[in-house]
């Protein structure tokens, strides 16, 4: 698989570096070249220092051969258009969007841009380690009074 990871921040780095060791094609986009020191040590992939929706920086990544790209940047609006680039005007075949916002994830998911929002994931693996199914339907799992 070509991806295109866009963000070198904690998620992006480590979505990257997974994939060059699982052995996938991959290059990192990112504004700041200091980012890329967040990537794993023997980091097999390139890196191209821009900005997520600069149409030739992504020409430049080979988005026109990409089969995936994901957008990890820190900020919902860049990750959410940087997909809607991939699919819409490039056609890639998987676009996925990091989105904090789960209202927002929802809407976009709706519109046919693949989303993950990781508010979503944290509060679904607290509930998986805690192992409740959601709202208490009684008092039986409140805290005790003190």
């Amino acid at each position: 698989m070509y991806a295109i990871v866009i963000g070198c921040g904690r998620a992006g780095a480590e979505v990257a570096s997974r994939m060059c060791a699982g052995g996938h094609s991959v290059v990192v986009i990112d504004r700041d070249k200091r980012a890329f020191a967040r990537l794993a040590e023997g980091f097999c992939g390139a890196t191209i220092v821009g900005h997520a929706i600069d149409v030739d920086c992504l020409r430049s990544a080979g988005i026109e051969r990409a089969d995936a790209v994901i957008a990890a940047t820190y900020g919902d609006n860049s990750n959410l258009t940087a997909a809607q680039l991939a699919r819409q005007q490039f056609e890639v075949p998987r676009a996925i969007a990091r989105v904090k916002d789960p209202v927002r994830a929802r809407v976009f998911a709706q519109l046919g841009i693949e989303t993950l929002s990781s508010t979503t994931l944290v509060g679904d693996a607290f509930e998986r380690m805690l192992q409740w199914n959601g709202p208490a339907s009684n008092g039986a799992d409140a805290p005790p009074e003190t």
